[in-house]
């Protein structure tokens, strides 16, 4: 078993160290999981077979000293050397191969339920959600408000609630679905969304946007013009730079980009059934489905909700809409 346990510890270290080099595409979730069965597998072989051999080895140490020790009693001899309290304490020690996988059971089982079925965290690596998100804002996502969906293969067991306009969500790219992205939802099923002129349209309705003071972004050292938006019954910011476009420069080929028109103004689109159109708040440096198209329902990870950390500005910790 160590020979094999070796094995396999091996083979989870390599894995994540190509990872981490970049020479294979890694899947947390599947590596996560795959942690989990593991470890429980030798959990479960520690409860109801190893543990029990250790104690049965412990037990018959005990009756072989006692029966040891009245033979020699019997001879007139009262002291005997050894200490049978160490020796049954090592016989009963977890050896470091059920250490490194039954004793971390617990831990890994704890975190893949929790990251599973509840909370979610994630880093903010761009700047598409500025103003409401910064670049290094470390967040909650809500993986139940969705429904629940079993990890991996990410097939809803429950219903919950339908994502609504407005709401912040991180969702399996889909162009690249290894990949995480996180923006606004913009149109939910049978909407009709329209970005024209750098004006958001839900349904042939203008939404209201109010001028509010500019914003200074920090990495690129310029202030951009900021409107906060009433979408739904969501108040939220949005940026825009006057420098860019109004016109989606090389949209991809996508599904259902025949529900969409391209104009000099922007774009036009009829969100389809099971579908959601996502945008970013930084709205003229974002890539979303302007460009790449509607994000379907099984690509759906959760709500983003809270931001739990910035170790650079810890004055964003704190909810956010």
């Amino acid at each position: 078993m160590q020979a094999l346990t070796s094995l396999v510890l091996a083979t989870f270290v390599a894995y994540i160290g190509a990872w981490y080099v970049g020479l294979v595409e890694g899947n947390f979730a599947l590596l996560l999981f795959l942690a989990t069965l593991v470890t429980g597998i030798y959990w479960l072989a520690e409860r109801f077979y190893f543990l029990p051999q250790r104690q049965h080895a412990a037990a018959e140490l005990e009756v072989q000293t006692l029966k040891r020790n009245e033979e020699l009693s019997k001879l007139g001899i009262s002291q005997v050397d050894g200490n049978v309290t160490e020796a049954k304490a090592k016989l009963l020690a977890q050896p470091w191969w059920l250490d490194w996988t039954a004793g971390l059971f617990p831990v890994i089982i704890a975190v893949f339920v929790l990251r599973s079925f509840l909370f979610e965290p994630f880093k903010i690596p761009s700047g598409s959600m500025i103003p409401t998100l910064l670049v290094g804002d470390l967040i909650l996502v809500n993986k139940f408000e969705y429904g629940l969906r079993l990890p991996v293969l990410n097939t809803k067991i429950t219903e919950g609630t339908a994502p609504k306009r407005g709401d912040v969500m991180v969702f399996r790219y889909p162009p690249k679905p290894s990949l995480d992205y996180i923006k606004r939802v913009v149109g939910v099923p049978g909407d009709e969304v329209a970005y024209l002129n750098k004006r958001l349209t839900i349904n042939g309705k203008v939404l209201e946007t109010n001028a509010v003071p500019e914003f200074f972004d920090e990495d690129s050292m310029r202030y951009f013009k900021q409107f906060e938006e009433n979408l739904g019954s969501v108040k939220h910011r949005v940026l825009n730079d006057d420098s860019r476009p109004a016109f989606v420069p090389g949209a991809d080929e996508f599904q259902f980009k025949q529900n969409c028109q391209y104009s000099v103004e922007g774009v036009v689109c009829k969100v389809p059934e099971g579908h959601y159109f996502m945008m970013g708040d930084n709205r003229d440096n974002s890539l979303d489905s302007r460009y790449w198209g509607f994000v379907p329902d099984k690509n759906i990870v959760g709500k983003a909700f809270f931001v739990w950390m910035n170790f650079g500005n810890l004055k964003r910790i704190g909810s956010f809409n």
